[in-house]
């Protein structure tokens, strides 16, 4: 017998609503505090697959549904199962032969932004999820942790090395170490976070960054992101000789000619991602 895997028309743990130039993705798993299950990761590979070729959308929202948690991780009911069934194999960095890959955490060439949406629990691999993410938006109530090595586990989706590179070294280890929570307040103090705002005001937050990002030219913003990546692992002279595939296309675009025309006029520019 045939297993069928999951289809973009049949998802069961994702939610994906194109609206405008916006995908909303949204795990939706709520009773089990939006745990990433195999099904979800494959059903998420469809999606970001999806939102990466569709011309029409130039910025995601990634969040949880409910009010409790974005993701609280890995499922580890899922993953006992496993264990006691004898089929879990051991496991370390990376999604490469697993279900759903690649992930978020390694969709390196991903050029469009994503913005987090994190509205209560983001632990283990949902805590990588938003590090993966380029903008991150929390609810006051917003908690987050690598919990891994309180469960014999190992923050392989990227946890190890985005934490330690987003935050102050000595501050990362220690949230490593011990698997100790942040609040969303503490977060923001070490640069993970880009605004804490009160529940209620989560949407509206959200929707405010999203517009910033699409009052600007489409290519410049993927330029940005792609550069901007590269160059935290490159030297300042290599960084200014490379060649960036986005560079090169936001510099022979029509926007580019567009966005100095329209400010002379003093219309709004019209963008066209070409």
């Amino acid at each position: 017998m045939t297993v069928e895997g999951p289809r973009l028309d049949a998802l069961t743990g994702v939610d994906y609503v194109k609206a405008g130039r916006v995908a909303r993705i949204t795990l939706n798993r709520p009773d089990r505090l939006n745990a990433l299950d195999l099904r979800t990761h494959e059903e998420l590979a469809l999606v970001w697959d999806d939102f990466e070729r569709d011309d029409d959308l130039w910025v995601a929202v990634l969040t949880g549904a409910g009010d409790r948690s974005f993701s609280a991780g890995q499922d580890l009911k899922e993953l006992a199962e496993r264990v006691r069934g004898g089929t879990a194999e051991p496991s370390t960095f990376g999604s490469r032969g697993k279900p759903g890959w690649p992930r978020l955490t390694e969709r390196f060439e991903l050029a469009k932004p994503v913005v987090a949406r994190v509205n209560g629990y983001a632990f283990g691999g949902g805590f990588e999820l938003a590090l993966a993410c380029d903008i991150v938006v929390a609810a006051e109530h917003a908690t987050f942790a690598l919990p891994e090595a309180r469960l014999g586990l190992m923050a392989g989706a990227g946890g190890v090395f985005r934490l330690t590179g987003q935050a102050p070294y000595r501050a990362a280890l220690g949230h490593l170490l011990t698997g100790r929570p942040m609040t969303a307040a503490r977060a923001y103090e070490l640069g993970l976070v880009n605004e804490v705002v009160p529940a209620e005001d989560l949407d509206s937050c959200v929707d405010a960054w999203v517009e910033d990002v699409l009052r600007c030219a489409p290519l410049s913003v993927r330029a940005i992101k792609e550069a901007a990546a590269a160059a935290r692992t490159m030297p300042l002279q290599e960084a200014f000789r490379t060649r960036f595939v986005w560079e090169e296309k936001r510099m022979h675009s029509a926007d580019a000619q567009e966005g100095p025309l329209a400010f002379v006029e003093k219309r709004p520019p019209r963008w066209t991602g070409r």
